[in-house]
């Protein structure tokens, strides 16, 4: 009897080790693909495509913008957006400068190759709730979810 208790125990404790080493092998792979699953990313042509293909793309995105490229958090409003302005100056009904505090953070949990790490010190103005920065004719736009999140309760507040 001790022989198959040694022999189970054994099997329990070898199916534990496997585990654990899957574990630590794959569970960064498997945090990164979920993660990655509460993304959407697209590539557009033109900025009035990209606001004809897509409802939470910003009305301030000049329809002749072009090489648009736009990643957003499918759980949140966090929003990275890459667009080439052929005037190389902020849009329409965009205010040069940041207000209060200054730029919010660039949403950690958004990454892509086409939007440069340490933008957010180069911030040069707003354009609804996203803050810009502009580079000659390339405009680098993100919008935090949490400090969206706070202008809101703030207007609202305000109104009452």
């Amino acid at each position: 009897m001790k022989g198959i208790v040694s022999k189970v125990a054994l099997g329990v404790a070898g199916t534990g080790m496997a585990v654990a080493v899957a574990t630590v092998a794959i569970g960064p792979r498997v945090s990164d693909w979920y993660d990655g699953h509460h993304q959407e990313q697209a590539s557009y042509q033109s900025g009035s495509q990209a606001k004809a293909e897509r409802r939470s793309m910003p009305a301030w995105l000049p329809d002749n913008a072009s090489g648009v490229q736009y990643l957003m958090s499918t759980r949140g409003d966090d929003r990275l957006l890459r667009a080439t302005l052929p005037e190389g100056r902020l849009p329409v009904g965009c205010t040069a400068g940041l207000p209060g505090k200054g730029a919010h953070p660039v949403p950690e949990s958004l990454k892509a190759g086409w939007f440069p790490e340490g933008v957010a010190s180069k911030a040069t103005g707003t354009c609804g709730h996203y803050n810009v920065a502009l580079t000659g004719n390339q405009l680098f736009a993100w919008q935090d979810g949490a400090a969206l999140q706070a202008a809101l309760r703030t207007e609202r507040v305000a109104k009452h």
